[in-house]
């Protein structure tokens, strides 16, 4: 690595979209821009996004990014390779001859699917399948989750309809839109979808049918973590390949560093999402967890798979004690008092996520009494978090039969459950917990500069092993 290189990575999440570009010699961020992104939601529990709004915001965050190389006196042709990092389970549909979306695309979160909805594909007939449990089985075996209405995939019967997550459609676009686009999908994307064979990382016609998926859809070809996939059309980044994509809590499981089989991370963000490395062997969950691809580095590598576990409202629950009961010092509260004073918080503002899967329910507070304060509430609502957290965890070690050797977390409420004590706690008899939180932007790099011969893999592999 003689000579330095840098590589563009476009971070698209829920509540922003920015893009960075860091040094092949040191792994660190030079230059980034983000802006925020705006939720629509037209009714309740409905959450939406505009696909065109965020293609302008990634093409306005690079633009920005490139005025601040400019500065730097860096030229835009020092960029090697581009990368996209998205959130996942976002899906949306787009006309494959005009390039216009069909619809806002619809965000991970959205609640529009009906309960009545999923109870039509779990009582829908499957062959060989005698019970109820047996279907969802069944199901579970190929794709990797249950049926919840968290996970159904939409649909719009039009012959001209292309589907894909949002990785697929910044990708299109950015290679060209309706002038030859490239449209592709990697598996970790892919996975989340309830429609590809976690095995064979194919889209699976059994699943396809079973959801009743028209067939004219325009579904993206599957790829690996780690390959060039097209080049950039237009912008400052002319005929810079794009060469890497992944998932956003699968980037963060690798830029954790969780490379080994046991190995663990945990994102406390707006949710809170763990990842559990079971290796090349996909562990079915019977304890409520979803079964999916970790990542999958080059063409003709093996894919790494993961237990995953999400707790609903982690962040969310902070901004509804700030907005609606107006508590703000976080850290002061904390600090205020030892303990609880034995008051219980659940803030399933909606639902529980894993492991119990639970919709329909509502928060509940108990053992409130004269003495409760604002302070015992606060406690309470960072030790609920660190509860919600040990479930899933129990859970993963049930399903593997081992404990969790290393559990890695990153997130912007990691530091306020640290700071409560009572994650060290809950944890410390089988984990070994790393407080530095690393960007899932960082094997981001890594990856496409694998692809785009930034990096061979021997450098690839130092990297990783010295942690940088």
């Amino acid at each position: 690595m003689s000579e330095e290189k840098f590589v563009g990575v476009i971070d698209e999440c829920i509540s922003s979209t920015r893009f960075l570009v860091f040094s092949s010699k040191t792994q660190l961020p030079v230059a980034s821009h983000e802006i925020s992104v705006t939720n629509i939601s037209g009714y309740e529990g409905w959450v939406e996004q505009d696909p065109e709004d965020i293609l302008i915001e990634v093409k306005n965050t690079i633009v920005v990014t490139c005025e601040k190389l400019t500065i730097m006196n860096l030229s835009p042709s020092t960029i090697a390779a581009i990368g996209v990092t998205n959130q996942r389970d976002t899906t949306l549909l787009w006309d494959k001859y005009t390039g216009l979306p069909l619809y806002n695309a619809i965000i991970w979160m959205d609640m529009m699917t009906t309960q009545s909805i999923v109870n039509r594909f779990v009582n829908k007939r499957i062959p060989n399948c005698d019970t109820l449990d047996e279907q969802i089985r069944h199901l579970q075996y190929k794709c990797g989750s249950t049926i919840n209405q968290y996970f159904i995939s939409k649909a719009i019967q039009e012959e001209r309809c292309m589907f894909g997550t949002m990785d697929s459609w910044l990708i299109w676009n950015l290679t060209g839109c309706i002038n030859g686009g490239v449209h592709i999908t990697d598996v970790t994307n892919a996975s989340r979808t309830m429609l590809m064979n976690i095995h064979s990382l194919k889209w699976d016609t059994t699943l396809i049918d079973f959801f009743d998926i028209p067939e004219p859809l325009i579904f993206p070809d599957i790829r690996s973590c780690s390959e060039v996939y097209g080049v950039m059309t237009s912008g400052p980044f002319i005929n810079t390949p794009i060469s890497g994509c992944i998932g956003d809590h699968q980037g963060a499981l690798l830029g954790q560093l969780c490379f080994t089989a046991g190995q663990a991370k945990c994102t406390f963000g707006s949710n809170c999402f763990l990842l559990y490395n079971t290796g090349r062997k996909p562990v079915i969950s019977t304890q409520g967890l979803l079964t999916t691809v970790a990542y999958k580095i080059g063409k003709h590598s093996d894919p790494i798979y993961a237990l995953e576990g999400s707790v609903l409202i982690a962040e969310y629950t902070f901004e509804w004690l700030k907005d609606n009961l107006w508590i703000m010092d976080i850290y002061k509260s904390i600090e205020a008092v030892e303990n609880t004073n034995n008051i219980h918080f659940i803030p399933t503002f909606s639902e529980l996520y894993a492991p119990f899967w639970k919709t329909d329910t509502d928060g509940k507070c108990i053992g409130v009494i004269m003495e409760t304060t604002e302070t015992h509430l606060m406690r309470e609502t960072l030790e609920g978090i660190c509860f919600q957290t040990k479930n899933v965890l129990q859970s993963m070690q049930s399903d593997t039969g081992h404990p969790v050797v290393a559990l890695n977390v990153d997130g912007g409420v990691m530091m306020k459950c640290i700071y409560s004590g009572n994650f060290n706690d809950s944890h410390k008899k089988r984990k070994k917990l790393m407080g530095s939180a690393k960007e899932k932007t960082f094997i981001s790099v890594i990856d496409k500069g694998i692809a785009s011969s930034v990096y061979t893999r021997r450098e690839a592999n130092v990297i990783m092993l010295e942690g940088k």
